[in-house]
């Protein structure tokens, strides 16, 4: 099977979003792709399910892992209430780590500088995100 793709849904339960990256980790190796991206995609996945549990109230989510010659597409779905990017604030790193309360608001970051490309879209109807890896770093 050239392409294949696989679509996973999730139900809301603690540490489900480890079957994503269990998933993840065949693909990537289907893929022949380094370590290193592979790490790098899973980390992406966790963040963008917790993401979902935490902020969409949705009861469960979608994965679509989508394979091409030069990248992995995975995208996260979920039919909760949405939310607009524009409004979530980067936090200051100064004072996250003076703060005494959980280091958390990181993820949209994170999952932008562990992927090359992340696009969301959202409305009240739910979020879809959209993150690829591309096979070659030379691209």
């Amino acid at each position: 099977m050239k392409n294949p793709e696989v679509e996973l849904k999730l139900p809301v339960i603690p540490d489900i979003e480890l079957t994503a990256t269990k998933t993840a980790e065949v693909i990537s190796k289907h893929m022949n792709l380094s370590e290193e991206k592979t790490g790098e995609i899973s980390m992406a996945i966790i963040e963008s399910c917790i993401n979902a549990f935490e902020h969409s109230k949705t009861k469960e989510i979608y994965i679509h892992f989508i394979v091409s010659d030069d990248k992995l597409t995975v995208k996260v779905i979920d039919q909760g209430k949405g939310f607009d990017k524009s409004k979530v604030e980067i936090p200051n790193i100064e004072n996250k780590l003076k703060a005494d309360a959980r280091k958390r608001g990181w993820g949209l970051q994170l999952v932008a500088e562990l992927m090359d490309t992340v696009e969301y879209d959202s409305d009240e109807s739910g979020t879809t995100v959209t993150m690829t890896k591309k096979k070659e770093d030379n691209e």
